[in-house]
């Protein structure tokens, strides 16, 4: 069984600050967490965090005790919600390993977790280093470690219960560990990175994350290859024409030779299989130019905890030739921050718009005619060089949170925004939280997912 914990950078620096106040001495807190039930497991996403007041604790520097009373209100919340419960303690002393109190005391805090819940559920427990380093384990018959801790903040983390080798050494990825190290090269070969869209900017992104040797990719994509989309769409042919656009990628990266296990899904991303499939993935890049799309994809990456590179190409023509406008976007978005909505990316009138264009063109077209509502561009124009610019950007900006290689901060790149025209690049923070979305962060799994009764398996059958 393969047992994985996410948390959002918000959730760790509030942990952080909370388990290492300056005194030198172990503190404890505890999360509840949605759950994501996968075939050999379980992810657990962080949605609460409950801090143990310290004067409610027995606190030393290699021990924590803490009133049972302090457990009370938190297993009521646990049990309503049908969430998990992790313990965080602290080793000051950078002890990295569970201690024998450890064992003792979680014993104890589990049983009574497993009789107040009453359900044979999983639930963990943590322990931070100064550093902000976390291993963990997972209770039940036997303790077993967390096979994956990941944190996406304003730097992506995933530490490992096994240790961190570099897992391909062949000849094809030697230039790549030299420029970001065996450490980088091993972490992206058992990362899971999902990519929504695999048209224009989508397929350069497929193209990149395989030839760096990601371990998995997830690709969603219900459109088929059209003849006009043979200009735009790496390793396309005319052959492919009225094929998935996914599942032609899939057999492109497959011949690359380099291991990367693809999985094609030919569904809407309003589809409960598309929602489920990206859930599970480290990392989603978003390549879309739908409100609508970029929209559930914010919600899943809030839901989920899963770090959201979006990425947008806008080339308007002047109607005599030239062009008035040649521009890209990459939005980084970590779940409890801010969304694409609450930066004005989009609104919500273009989801309501694109969604009944989606699901319901003749009252569409009323609506359009009777002026009540704009109209949806069906058609963008694209051009590859624009494409696999934007797609170059989209990942180094995941590999330099990944492995921090620039000189300013990830924090002063929340937006990465280039002019064609003008041959510039901005960068932008959006530090503010999205109202709309924080209070999803970590609620993980329901009926229906994302609170949306369109994913309900009987409304999408």
């Amino acid at each position: 069984m393969s047992y994985i914990l996410k948390i959002s950078g918000i959730h760790q620096e509030t942990l952080h600050a909370h388990l290492f106040p300056g005194d030198g001495l172990e503190a404890v807190a505890f999360a509840l967490c949605g759950r994501n039930r996968i075939e050999d497991g379980q992810i657990m996403t962080v949605q609460k965090i409950v801090q143990v007041p310290y004067h409610l604790c027995d606190r030393t520097p290699v021990s924590v005790t803490w009133r049972s009373e302090v457990l009370a209100a938190v297993l009521d919340d646990a049990r309503n919600a049908g969430f998990a419960v992790v313990k965080f303690h602290s080793h000051p002393t950078y002890y990295e390993q569970f201690s024998k109190l450890d064992d003792e005391s979680d014993a104890e805090c589990f049983a009574a977790i497993s009789s107040w819940l009453d359900d044979d559920e999983p639930h963990g427990s943590v322990v931070m280093l100064p550093d902000g380093r976390m291993f963990g384990r997972v209770s039940g018959d036997a303790w077993k470690p967390f096979s994956m801790i990941a944190v996406a903040g304003n730097e992506l983390s995933f530490w490992h219960s096994t240790p961190d080798e570099l897992v391909d050494k062949s000849e094809e990825l030697e230039a790549q560990i030299q420029l970001f190290g065996s450490g980088t090269t091993s972490r992206l070969r058992r990362m899971k990175i999902g990519v929504v869209g695999c048209s224009g900017t989508g397929s350069f992104v497929i193209e990149l994350l395989a030839r760096l040797g990601v371990g998995e990719l997830v690709l969603v994509d219900h459109d088929r290859v059209e003849k006009r989309n043979l200009n735009r769409i790496v390793n396309s042919r005319l052959g492919d024409v009225g094929e998935y656009k996914a599942r032609v990628l899939k057999r492109e990266i497959e011949s690359f030779g380099l291991g990367t296990i693809v999985e094609a899904v030919t569904k809407n991303l309003y589809s409960p299989e598309a929602v489920i499939e990206i859930s599970r993935c480290d990392v989603v890049f978003g390549c879309m130019d739908t409100a609508e799309g970029r929209h559930i994809l914010n919600k899943i990456a809030a839901f989920y905890v899963v770090p959201y590179f979006d990425l947008g190409v806008h080339l308007a023509a002047d109607g005599k030739g030239g062009i008035d406008e040649a521009s890209g976007v990459v939005h980084y978005l970590q779940p409890g921050g801010s969304s694409l909505l609450s930066r004005m990316a989009y609104n919500m009138k273009q989801v309501q718009v694109e969604g009944l264009y989606r699901t319901d063109p003749e009252q569409y077209k009323k609506e359009l005619k009777a002026g009540y509502i704009e109209g949806v561009e069906v058609r963008s124009p694209a051009v590859a060089s624009l494409n696999t610019a934007i797609a170059g950007i989209a990942v180094n900006e995941f590999l330099s949170r990944l492995h921090p290689f620039r000189s300013c901060d990830n924090r002063e790149c929340d937006v990465i925004r280039f002019n064609f025209m003008e041959t510039l690049i901005m960068k932008e923070s959006a530090p503010d939280p999205c109202t709309a979305l924080a209070s999803y962060v970590g609620m993980g799994e329901m009926d229906p997912p994302l609170r949306m009764p369109v994913l309900s398996p009987q409304v999408s059958e």
